[in-house]
């Protein structure tokens, strides 16, 4: 059984000495109605970082390369990049951990009868519904009503 919305732990506790905190399903969904816009502008901003590369490449091999354009270009690119990592940091201090940008995929660090295992959604699914041992990954996710 989950319990605590949110509780802080001591990481000698813990068999991941890096997780301090841990989420029960509760305060996971919560944290939904935030991570959600966050996820989607990550992914659009990863899109938006691919096709400015190949617009510089682009700009770049030109017969007569445009250094003003370049300069708008990757400048542009600078600032995608600084609010993906603002975004991230973010994120991080949710103690959610992000696991693919494209998919949107993040993992909750819980308790489950005392036993460390991560709460797993990803962009698209309604309310968290399925969970992981720590070192299972998404091939190992399981519906949340077989967690012991």
């Amino acid at each position: 059984m989950l319990t605590g919305r949110f509780v802080r732990v001591v990481p000698e506790a813990c068999e991941n000495p890096a997780v301090t905190s841990y989420y029960d399903i509760d305060g996971a969904n919560a944290r939904l109605a935030e991570l959600r816009p966050i996820l989607a502008a990550l992914r659009d901003a990863r899109d938006e970082v691919a096709a400015g590369q190949l617009r510089l490449a682009e700009l770049a091999t030109a017969e007569e390369a445009d250094p003003v354009l370049i300069a708008r270009e990757r400048k542009g690119m600078t600032i995608t990049v600084q609010s993906m990592e603002r975004a991230v940091r973010q994120i991080d201090a949710w103690d959610v951990t992000l696991r693919d940008i494209s998919t949107g995929l993040v993992d909750f660090p819980a308790l489950a009868n005392g036993r460390p295992i991560w709460l797993c959604w990803k962009l698209g699914e309604d309310d968290i519904a399925y969970w992981h041992e720590l070192e299972a990954g998404i091939a190992g996710r399981k519906p949340l009503i077989e967690l012991e």
